[in-house]
């Protein structure tokens, strides 16, 4: 796709260059994957806002990349995208494979071609992990893929429960969130780190999910101990966001700074980081 071209009944159509980095707003599908570009369904904004009602299918997604994260419609659980096969991490602790033609109200997708291998060490917690790839992705305005295969002594996720109408606040719902501690488990983190720039658009920093080597468990990953690990990288230097057609996006208020919410939403403090 050439930037620029959108055509979707009368929805938004304009593109920005920001940066050297193709930003594109609109409505509109992508024919990729394309190399290098992260693909995003609405903004996490609108998700922290209430938003959950799917309005790409699964299948649309995929089109777009074979890795990545996000949510289900009605905010079902916890996406993982690894190897071009969805996984659905339900408020139970079970993940599930979901029916291509189900619906997203927010993901971030990407084509995962590695650019690079990171060794970590033994023992290293979330926070230590963050810092030894910040040394290997020096950029800071640019967005990276980041894949990390190995055994944990601990993993500690959440989930999230579907969600009915009149949808609550996710800062309310993350409140009674149900945790999973997991022990001894072989897995894959998977995600992204975003450029201080997107606040608001998307998770400034490091925004990961986990999904174990038998797929059987899994969620959004608040800490973890890593006994052995490898992490591979990819830069991606285009940004394209797909804005949702649907009403509720069409009234919520994004003017307000929800970057506190974001952070009580994200990321739990514990002895591990």
């Amino acid at each position: 796709m050439r930037f620029g071209e959108f055509d979707k009944e009368g929805d938004v159509r304009k593109w920005m260059a920001i940066a050297g980095m193709g930003l594109v707003l609109g409505a509109a599908g992508c024919a990729g994957p394309t190399r290098n570009t992260l693909y995003q369904v609405s903004t996490i904004d609108a998700l922290l806002a209430g938003t959950y009602d799917g309005d790409r299918t699964l299948g649309e997604l995929r089109r777009h990349g074979d890795f990545g994260i996000g949510t289900f419609d009605n905010l079902d659980g916890e996406m993982v995208l690894l190897d071009g096969v969805f996984y659905q991490v339900k408020a139970d602790g079970t993940v599930a494979k979901p029916d291509l033609r189900g619906e997203t109200p927010f993901a971030a997708v990407c084509a995962f071609r590695p650019e690079g291998t990171i060794a970590i060490r033994p023992g290293a917690g979330l926070t230590a992990v963050e810092a030894r790839l910040d040394k290997e992705m020096p950029n800071p305005n640019l967005f990276y893929a980041i894949r990390i295969d190995g055994t944990f002594k601990t993993m500690r996720t959440r989930s999230v429960p579907a969600q009915e109408r009149p949808f609550p606040r996710l800062k309310d719902i993350a409140a009674t969130q149900p945790v999973f501690d997991l022990r001894n488990v072989t897995g894959t983190l998977v995600g992204f780190r975003c450029p201080p720039f997107v606040a608001g658009v998307n998770v400034p920093g490091y925004h990961l999910h986990f999904l174990s080597q038998d797929g059987a468990k899994g969620g959004h990953v608040l800490g973890f101990e890593l006994v052995t690990g490898t992490a591979q990288v990819d830069e991606l230097d285009r940004f394209v966001l797909q804005l949702p057609g649907t009403e509720d996006f069409a009234a919520v208020d994004l003017a307000r700074d929800r970057q506190r919410e974001l952070a009580g939403v994200e990321k739990e403090k514990s002895a591990q980081e």
